[in-house]
Parts: C-alpha cells; structure tokens; sequence
C-alpha cells in the first residue's frame, strides 16, 4: 500500500512539474534543491528518504513542487522518459549482467543493453535534479549529479551487525536472511558503480556528508538532512 501512495505522489510530481528545459527557483534560504542517497544494504536509506521527504514537505507546505522521492520508482520514470517496454523493467536491478551477456542480448535484440539503461537512467536523474525538490536514492546517483552545486549528496553507512539487527526489526526477516541480502545487495551496488562510473561507492570525497546510522536513531538522521537542505 506504502508503494502505490509513493508511486502516485511521483506521478503527480511528474505530470505537473515537469517541463523541458525549465529550472524552477529554490525556496528562498534554501541551501540545496536535490538531495542523492548513496546506502549500504541496512543502513535506512529508504526509511530516512521517506522522513526526510515528509520534513521538507512540512516546511514548505504550500511549494507548487511539492518534494518527492524516486527510489524503485526511479525505473518507472526511466521507462516513461525513454519509451522503453515496461515488460523490460525487470531488467533494471543496480546489479547488472556479466558485460559480455549484456552485448548479447542487445545483438539478438531482447533487451536494451545494460549501458544503454545506465545512460538513460543518469539522464533522468539529471532531469529531476535540475527540476529539483527531489530526494534520489541510489543509482549513482551522488555520481551522476556530482557537478551540480545545489545537490546535497549524502552516503549512510553502519556496522554489518547493527544493519543486520535494523534489516530483522524492520523487514522481519531472519538472521541468515539478512547476511544474505547485504551481501547481494552491498556486492551489486560496488559492480554497478565500478562498471559504469568506475568509482568507489565507500570513497568519501564523492559526498558532502557521510553517516554511520549505529550512532543514530532514522529521525535524527532526517532531522539533521532537513536542517541542512532548508538552510537558515
């Protein structure tokens, strides 16, 4: 249910905002108009994203641009900005395909091939920013903004214990269940990174904040991001 209200909150922030070319002003006293979330698996990315967008919209309640966040949504987006089939967006994990199957799918046609998807994914992330009033988690995206002065991008991090217990508290999966799942998904985001950036997710000079979330609770952390976006 959490999914289609966030889903329909990006469309309605799509089909009313944006514009070609058009870069709306910032909010006056507003240090940044985008915010990208680097996480690793655990850390409360998505959880702080969705508090962190709520805090913004209580502080500027009545902006014709309301903020919105993209995470998996993010592929929607793509699709509908590019015209790629939807049948096709099973194919947009952040770990892509051995290099050497991507070419082969693309020469027998069965899909775009993964550097195509990575290009165009970038380009929607640029288009958003520019729009602004956006929180973008992941895809690369602290990379893909990284020229842009008013983009807050921001990395959160943890002890593989402390985001294994917040993965079992949060998703109520079991112990085992969690190790799995950071290693696949933490595994996934370093290749997508290194593939087609050829960066370090953990380098810190790609951020202008990095978090580790055992020190502190997901509202503080939104709390602390929010301060920082609207400025004084």
């Amino acid at each position: 249910m959490l999914a289609n209200i966030h889903y329909e909150q990006c469309l309605s922030f799509l089909n009313s905002q944006i514009k070609p070319n058009v870069r709306k002003p910032a909010k006056a006293g507003t240090r940044f108009r985008a915010v990208t979330i680097s996480r690793d698996a655990g850390s409360g990315g998505n959880a702080i994203a969705e508090l962190l967008v709520k805090r913004l919209l209580h502080a500027d309640p009545n902006s014709p641009a309301p903020w919105t966040l993209f995470n998996k949504n993010l592929v929607e987006k793509v699709l509908e900005d590019h015209q790629i089939p939807k049948r096709l967006a099973k194919f947009f994990p952040e770990d892509r395909l051995l290099e050497l199957q991507d070419m082969m799918d693309e020469i027998v046609g069965l899909r775009p091939g993964s550097w195509t998807i990575a290009e165009k994914t970038s380009e929607t992330i640029l288009q958003l920013a520019a729009i602004g009033n956006v929180v973008i988690v992941g895809r690369a995206g602290n990379v893909v903004t990284r020229k842009l002065p008013d983009v807050l991008r921001v990395r959160l991090t943890g002890s593989f214990e402390a985001r294994t217990q917040r993965l079992m508290a949060m998703q109520n999966m079991s112990h085992d269940a969690a190790l799995r799942y950071i290693d696949t998904e933490d595994t996934g985001r370093r290749r997508y990174l290194r593939k087609y950036f050829s960066v370090k997710s953990d380098d810190p000079l790609l951020y202008h904040l990095v978090l580790n979330t055992d020190h502190f609770s997901l509202e503080q952390v939104a709390d602390l991001l929010a301060e920082i976006v609207i400025g004084d």
